[in-house]
């Protein structure tokens, strides 16, 4: 029997210009690698590989060079450190994230756990064409989120805490919407300006802000031979179980409309984006 390609590279095993050698992409979540895991990487790609790993533009690890015949003692020594195959295809591919609230100090969102429960739900699912999610813990949106067919921004929802107040001034500086006016010592938040960044309530020396973190989606992004930034269709999401919703709303609609090798932007562009407006909608709604 001949080599089943098809079924390697579902299991991350990526064919290379050179005959039976492949690149084998990892599974890597949120950007997320451990020491452990890193050590089993070195030692496989120094004894199966040529002694290197590339770093995809998504937080992928890849190790080139692995020959046909090694590759079942590739995965046993890889699952030894931790360390499982990525995908590739056409299914959901590996969940980005940055580093969000637990380390950068301008995170609205934890993004470790949610990247990990992303990967839970969805990694690997098999679809008409691939599937891209992306998690950035704030508006300085390092993860680019509407580069993905589902992005989702952090942010915080804020209110002003009267007493609290010092009327330093300090938070209406820093807010770059203009969305913060004083008025005879008092905060008043034009919410149709706010985006959400948090910048007012982090630069508080008196912690005058209430804050509620939440969620900015987009969807339908796409970076590759066409560009297209993804669009926002719902307001700011407070509940993960929302979030968790639309998700799932999104990926059955593509699921259920898109045609084989067809990415999810043009699959709305041709059905009509009313749909998927009309299907996120009812996902946003519903009642918990």
């Amino acid at each position: 029997m001949g080599t089943d390609y098809a079924t390697l590279k579902k299991g991350g095993f990526m064919k290379q210009k050179q005959k039976d050698h492949f690149s084998l992409r990892l599974s890597v979540v949120g950007g997320q690698v451990t020491a452990e895991q890193l050590v089993a990487i070195t030692e496989v790609a120094k004894k199966y590989g040529r002694g290197y790993i590339h770093l995809t533009s998504r937080q992928g690890v890849e190790i080139p060079y692995i020959k046909l015949e090694d590759i079942d003692a590739v995965k046993d020594a890889l699952a030894e450190g931790g360390v499982t195959p990525g995908v590739c295809g056409p299914r959901v591919r590996t969940i980005t994230a940055c580093q969000g609230s637990a380390v950068c100090p301008n995170g609205c969102i934890e993004t470790e756990d949610l990247a990990k429960e992303l990967n839970e739900r969805y990694f690997g699912k098999e679809l008409p064409h691939k599937f891209k999610f992306g998690i950035t813990g704030c508006q300085n949106n390092c993860l680019k989120a509407e580069e993905n067919d589902l992005g989702i921004k952090g942010g915080v929802r804020v209110s002003w805490i009267e007493e609290k107040c010092i009327n330093c001034g300090v938070c209406a500086k820093v807010c770059r919407e203009g969305a913060l006016q004083i008025k005879e010592g008092k905060i008043s938040i034009e919410q149709e300006k706010c985006n959400y960044c948090g910048r007012c309530s982090f630069s508080c020396p008196t912690d005058a802000y209430e804050t509620t973190p939440g969620y900015l989606v987009s969807f339908a992004g796409l970076f590759g031979n066409k560009i297209s930034k993804g669009v926002e269709i719902v307001p700011f999401i407070e509940d993960k179980k929302v979030l968790f919703r639309i998700c799932d709303a999104a990926l059955k609609f593509f699921e259920e409309n898109a045609k084989p090798s067809e990415r999810f932007k043009f699959t709305i562009d041709r059905v009509g984006k009313e749909k998927l407006d009309e299907a996120i909608w009812e996902a946003y709604r519903q009642d918990n």
